[in-house]
């Protein structure tokens, strides 16, 4: 049914501007809930992003890398990153399409609200007007007849009871009520014009103006309603637009899933911690009696029990090998000095390049250790765990200190590290080469003599690169030899059933237990030589369980590096000119400094490199420290 406010509600002027002063406050009530909506979605991406980015590795590790169950996280971790994304682009798009613009619209309607009710007031006024002076005429009208009427009674009753006197006043009387009549006939006249006047008006105002000015407050109302649907309407699109892309993130994560392999995981771990040795055999049993049951001197005997003793080894997976010991046991390596011309930056920190810290003996360090309080015991003891193995010397060149299985592998990959580096140096070769004969055939391009000093260099690199990769294959060869051997003693006629029952077989077993090869303990070091260990035994056996913590050390001040430092061996930290880091432990005198960065970054630098900055704090716990 059509209707129309102008002739449907056309004495409803108040109610009107009530209802639509009642649907601004909506629209604007609808646009501040689509503002907190924006506000959270946006919340809740940053902190779906934050804690992405939180649990996602901060830097590449190996490990991760291996396994299906990290890269089934990390892939996790990417899509709920995208979820964030796409939340982002919907909250950009409530903001910019909905919020702003409702926002422009709910003034540009406001102002036309007003302009139509000012010009709905304007013609109500104009026919209030019109009334009134119709009632003024009216009641003039209305007081001109009684007035009228009371002269001509008046005249009328003379005229019967007329008396000498009388007579006299009759003729004025009469032309007074002559007079009122006149003036009644006067004002019956300007209120029948003024009754014209204001029917016109009303017909005009309920007709023309008030059906006119209500149609437009209609379409107006009517244009709000349909911009709330509209906004409604695109917020539902853009959100229907995120679930595709939202629903593709969730089933990447469940494909993440199921792509987990526990078996081959499993296998993986094999891959990596396998070390190739073959498990110890039977002990034997070793006959005490037989010295009682003959007699013998005293000093054959004391032989015998001091051959015995140095024959009844334990085999190395029951020894617990002394942590401290493989900590202080490796050569030291002083750091580097600093440089003859440091840089700008560092140039103007300290005009002078430091003197290059004495070096201190682990002996000494040892003694401060054993004599100092329970508390800074155990935090030295974390740095020796920590760090002080990372400042030692770096393994054999040929990695003999890692288990078979591990060393072929780590050959391995080094051979390949080098194979890739020959062929770019192969390479670069032949591109100068060709460049070189380029020059040769177009002298005006470059002298041909000016690449001889490259090509030598890449000569050499090459023939540097060759050798080491020989020395590489040579150590594999050896390291796969005796895995063979290994294997061959493994499935060889020896086997497991026949162990018990062939009375060779437990000689060749007990044979190969007593040879060094077979004691070789899983570090690369023979238990035979035990004087080390039980140097040190007495005093740092009741400190292993200390070196067990791993908890981060306190942040004891902050340094500025003055010069650049590539820390190449392991445990140290690279760090550039002028950078700020974090002091976790002083220089002990050896001429390393452990420092922090980011919380996540641990290692030393050289105390020659940085200026520190202890804080008054941690400056007098380090100094109350090195007094107990």
């Amino acid at each position: 049914m059509d209707c129309n406010w102008g002739t449907e509600l056309w004495d409803q002027f108040d109610n009107l501007e009530k209802y639509t002063s009642w649907g601004i406050d909506f629209l604007e009530r609808y646009t501040k809930f689509v503002k907190e909506r924006a506000d959270l979605e946006l919340n809740y991406a940053k902190q779906i992003r934050s804690l992405s980015k939180k649990y996602h590795p901060k830097r590449s590790r190996e490990d991760e890398s291996r396994y299906t169950w990290c890269l089934g996280f990390a892939v996790t971790l990417q899509q709920l990153n995208d979820v964030a994304v796409q939340r982002e682009e919907f909250v950009e798009h409530l903001n910019t399409q909905i919020v702003f613009e409702l926002t422009r619209y709910i003034q540009d309607l406001k102002a036309e609200r007003k302009s139509h009710f000012q010009d709905g007031r304007r013609a109500q006024q104009h026919i209030e007007s019109s009334w009134k002076q119709l009632e003024s005429s009216k009641r003039r009208f209305e007081r001109d007849c009684k007035e009228a009427e009371r002269a001509q009674h008046a005249s009328d009753r003379i005229d019967i009871d007329k008396t000498e006197g009388e007579k006299r006043c009759s003729m004025k009387v009469r032309q007074t009520a002559q007079q009122k009549r006149q003036s009644a006939e006067a004002s019956r006249k300007d209120y029948v014009a003024s009754l014209n006047q204001f029917n016109q008006d009303q017909r005009q105002h309920y007709h023309t103006l008030v059906p006119v000015i209500y149609q437009r407050i209609q379409d107006m109302e009517e244009r709000r309603i349909e911009r709330i649907s509209d906004a409604m309407r695109s917020s539902t699109e853009a959100e229907k637009k995120v679930l595709p892309v939202v629903s593709h993130s969730l089933d990447a994560m469940m494909h993440a899933a199921e792509s987990i392999q526990p078996r081959m995981d499993t296998r993986q771990v094999v891959e990596v911690y396998k070390s190739g040795f073959d498990p110890p055999g039977d002990v034997e049993f070793e006959d005490y009696s037989a010295t009682m049951r003959r007699s013998i001197s005293e000093s054959s005997y004391l032989d015998n029990r001091t051959e015995g003793r140095r024959q009844s080894k334990k085999l190395w997976p029951f020894i617990r090998k002394n942590k401290l010991l493989t900590l202080l046991s490796s050569p030291r390596q002083p750091p580097p000095p600093p440089p003859t011309s440091p840089s700008p930056g560092g140039l103007a920190n300290s005009p002078q390049s430091p003197p290059l810290a004495s070096k201190e003996p682990i002996t000494q360090r040892l003694n401060d250790l054993m004599n100092s309080s329970s508390r800074t015991r155990k935090q030295c003891l974390r740095s020796l765990k920590r760090g002080l193995s990372l400042k030692l010397g770096s393994g054999p060149a040929d990695c003999s200190h890692l288990p078979p299985e591990q060393r072929c592998k780590k050959l391995q990959t080094r051979i390949n590290s080098i194979n890739e580096e020959i062929q770019r140096e192969r390479e670069q070769r032949d591109a100068l080469l060709k460049l070189r004969e380029v020059y040769k055939q177009s002298p005006q391009m470059g002298d041909a003599n000016s690449l001889d000093p490259r090509l030598e260099e890449v000569k050499q690199n090459l023939q540097r690169l060759e050798d080491e990769l020989r020395r590489n294959q040579a150590w594999l060869s050896e390291v796969n030899s005796r895995l063979a051997d290994h294997s061959r003693r493994q499935s060889g006629s020896c086997g497991i059933n026949s162990q018990v029952t062939t009375p060779g077989c437990s000689n060749l077993k007990q044979m190969d237990n007593r040879s060094p090869a077979s004691r070789e303990s899983p570090d690369g070091s023979y238990t035979e030589d035990h004087s080390a260990e039980l140097h040190f035994k007495s005093r740092s056996s009741e400190f292993d369980d200390d070196l067990e913590d791993e908890d981060p050390l306190p942040s004891i001040g902050t340094c500025k590096s003055l010069y650049p430092f590539q820390g190449q061996n392991e445990g140290t930290l690279s760090m550039v000119e002028g950078e700020l880091l974090s002091v976790v432990e002083e220089d002990k005198g050896d001429g390393w400094t452990r420092v922090r960065r980011n919380l996540e970054e641990e290692g030393y630098v050289p105390t020659s490199y940085i200026k520190v900055f202890l804080d008054s704090s941690a400056k007098g716990f380090v100094q109350s420290s090195r007094l107990v």
